[in-house]
């Protein structure tokens, strides 16, 4: 059972579907099975963790952790009205942890280096348990600098071959019309002279049995 679920999991990751679908879909063929997601972010920006359900429940009891070991970073519980977070280890998280009251999905504001790792989400309802899990990287913004300085030295190599290759076709074409255009004329050339000999041997022979004319 497990195994299926881990493949309709990774059919619906290649197909690209939204990451709040994939959760959703998931969940509701796979109650209280783990999932774990992929999460990438540039430092700086915010990331959103869907907590997998549309409408938190009167009876809900959602849990976030960060961390090995597990340190809670925000908890749910809708029937007593709770929604808090907490700074995390070392304060790390301090005013920068954001909790969805409809959704009970966790966004982190302002993400740094220090946020990656591995996020646990843990819905507690009456007759369904579910956990799903994130492995967020936080990227710097020099490694993403290097990446599309990269990027672009790719990009304009490849447009500096469409414009060579083109140019080396079409001065062998040239070449080649070029050569085709002499050997065409080297044989019309040679016939012309050999005319023109053949006139002047015939005008010359002319002149001769003219001047040896008798007279009667």
């Amino acid at each position: 059972m497990l195994l299926i679920a881990n493949v309709i999991f990774k059919l619906f990751t290649l197909l690209n579907q939204k990451h709040f679908l994939k959760v959703l879909i998931f969940s509701l063929c796979f109650p209280g099975v783990d999932a774990l997601m992929s999460v990438s972010v540039v430092e700086g920006d915010s990331v959103t963790l869907e907590s997998g359900v549309t409408e938190i429940q009167t009876d809900d009891l959602i849990a976030w952790t960060f961390g090995r070991p597990e340190t809670l970073i925000a908890r749910i519980n809708k029937e007593n009205v709770i929604f808090s977070t907490s700074d995390g280890p070392a304060g790390r998280f301090r005013d920068r942890l954001k909790l969805d009251h409809q959704t009970g999905s966790l966004t982190i504001t302002n993400t740094r280096t220090t946020d990656s790792g591995l996020y646990n989400v843990t819905i507690k309802r009456t007759k369904t348990h579910i956990t799903n899990r994130f492995s967020v990287t936080v990227y710097a913004h020099r490694q993403t600098s290097h990446t599309s300085v990269s990027l672009l030295i790719v990009l304009i190599t490849a447009a500096g071959s469409l414009v060579i290759v083109p140019m080396i076709v079409l001065f062998c074409i040239c070449k080649k019309h070029r050569d085709t255009v002499h050997e065409d004329e080297t044989p019309a050339a040679a016939l012309l002279y050999k005319h023109t000999e053949l006139m002047m041997e015939s005008d010359v022979t002319e002149v001769i049995y003219t001047g040896f004319t008798t007279e009667h």
